[in-house]
């Protein structure tokens, strides 16, 4: 290569680092900077002050101690199809994020062309080769306004808001799994009710029927006798039904095909957890995490607007070539080395207040995401207490439904007794059957529904499905991600 073209390709390379330098030291970033919402927690709950144990370093659903309901749930977050949806939507996320951080740096393409015709400077000639040319060609748009910058953070933002996204996901479905868990579990202890209620009237239908025989009784109370037997006997294909269709249920959680569910110990055999990891309301905060998913929405929301802003700016662009070209293809080989570099600017002037529109658009977005991460954390409150009130009661109504329950069993028994002895109407043994069977019912469905309770609990709280020490390390690990 001569020596001229040398001194000039230095030259060039001496202006582009110029440039570049100028470029790092005078560059800024548009549009405000991301600061976390101050959201006021209440000082306390509704019910009394409840054990500050942690709840987010532990699996919770292990601490009913059921291995049926730990193998469900263990099922579930490895097959079900709205986690791997999730999972896909964080690899999206992820791989947005390298895209979008691309266009910092500058676009390296290989360039080439060439030109053969009749047709030069507007009139026709002789056939003639006007030129061919190769070579690398260097684009970069100078990011002088920070709006690669700001877009970078907002996908950065998008990435950490899909995780816990995941996480938002995962403790729904750990939630959803267990409470039609138990749900199961009540339908099949009233169907063992139902059964067990059935077998005692058609013992007290025969025992009926035979005194109807010997013409002791009237024919009323023989079909009094059968109506009790064949309200039992319709419970029985209801409670069939709800188990199938509640198996059904939990089986596509599974990420399964329809089908029976395995069972653990009876309903009410299965003991409730010892405490209450309630904590303190702040703690909620750092714990769920769908506030830690709408904060970073608002976050990737913020950094738009820079975006917006910046367009609204001129872009610089720098481009460079180095290759070879010739007016003659013969010559490629031979002193036909060339190369440019040079810079633009383009910026808009008026567009009848289309970009000064698209920052109003992006800062009412960002209106409508603070204000959608300040109603997840009330939301948040809320469930959390809403779950210690319903708990608090629950047990209050357990107690005293186990209390009317042991009332309605001796009040059958004793009407009975009195009716064999002639004492009293069989209505009245019709009335304490029937309250027996519904407090029975009424029991079971009071014990299922305290579980849930629990199981809503936990879910408000946000515990169980990461440490603090995991939620650092993917935070940061998310920050780095190229």
């Amino acid at each position: 290569m001569p020596s001229d073209q040398k001194n000039k390709m230095c030259s060039a390379g001496i202006v582009l680092t110029v440039l570049l330098m100028l470029t790092a030291v005078g560059g800024c970033t548009l549009g405000p900077d991301f600061v976390p919402p101050d959201m006021t927690a209440p000082e306390n709950y509704r019910t009394d002050a409840m054990p500050a144990t942690s709840a987010d370093d532990l699996q919770w659903w292990e601490i009913f101690n059921d291995p049926v309901l730990y193998d469900l749930v263990t099922t579930a977050l490895e097959n079900n199809q709205d986690v791997r949806i999730a999972v896909s939507r964080m690899a999206e996320a992820r791989a947005s994020l390298g895209f979008t951080r691309a266009d910092q740096f500058p676009q390296l393409d290989l360039q080439g062309g060439a030109n053969r015709g009749t047709f030069q400077g507007g009139a026709r000639s002789e056939t003639t080769n006007y030129y061919a040319y190769i070579g690398p060609a260097l684009s970069w748009e100078i990011d002088f306004w920070g709006k690669f910058r700001r877009a970078t953070e907002s996908a950065q933002a998008d990435l950490l808001a899909s995780e816990y996204g995941l996480r938002t996901v995962q403790l729904a479905l750990v939630s959803e799994v267990a409470s039609t868990y138990y749900q199961l579990l009540d339908f099949h202890q009233r169907l063992a009710i139902s059964k067990a209620t059935l077998q005692s009237r058609l013992e007290s239908l025969r025992i009926v029927a035979l005194r109807f025989e010997k013409g002791t009784v009237p024919e009323i109370d023989l079909n009094q006798s059968q109506i009790q037997k064949e309200i039992a006997a319709e419970a029985i294909p209801l409670f069939e039904r709800q188990i199938a269709q509640t198996e059904n249920a939990l089986s596509v959680l599974l990420g399964r095909n329809p089908g029976a569910i395995p069972q653990g110990a009876e309903l009410n055999l299965q003991v409730l957890p010892p405490e209450i990891p309630a904590g303190i309301p702040s703690d909620v905060l750092a714990r769920r995490p769908d506030v830690a998913e709408a904060m970073y929405t608002l976050q990737s929301q913020t950094a738009q607007i820079g975006v917006a802003e910046a367009l609204r700016l001129p872009a610089i662009n720098l481009t460079g070539l180095l290759g070879v070209a010739t007016s003659e293809i013969s010559n490629i080989e031979s002193d036909g080395d060339v190369w440019s570099v040079g810079g633009s600017l383009l910026g808009p002037i008026y567009d009848f207040g289309k970009n000064q529109r698209r920052v109003e658009i992006e800062k009412e977005r960002t209106r409508q995401a603070l204000y959608q991460y300040e109603k997840t954390v009330l939301t948040a409150f809320r469930e959390v207490d809403d779950a210690l009130v319903e708990i608090a009661t629950l047990n209050r109504q357990t107690a005293a439904i186990q209390r009317r329950l042991k009332a309605a069993a001796n009040a059958n028994f004793l009407s009975k007794e009195r009716y064999d002895k002639g004492v009293t109407s069989y209505l009245e043994v019709l009335d304490t059957e029937r309250t027996l069977f519904d407090v029975e019912l009424a029991s079971s469905e009071l014990r299922q529904q305290l579980f849930t309770s629990y199981v809503r609990l936990y879910k408000a709280l946000g515990g169980g499905w990461m440490t603090r020490e995991e939620m650092i390390d993917e935070q940061e690990a998310a920050q780095e991600t190229p």
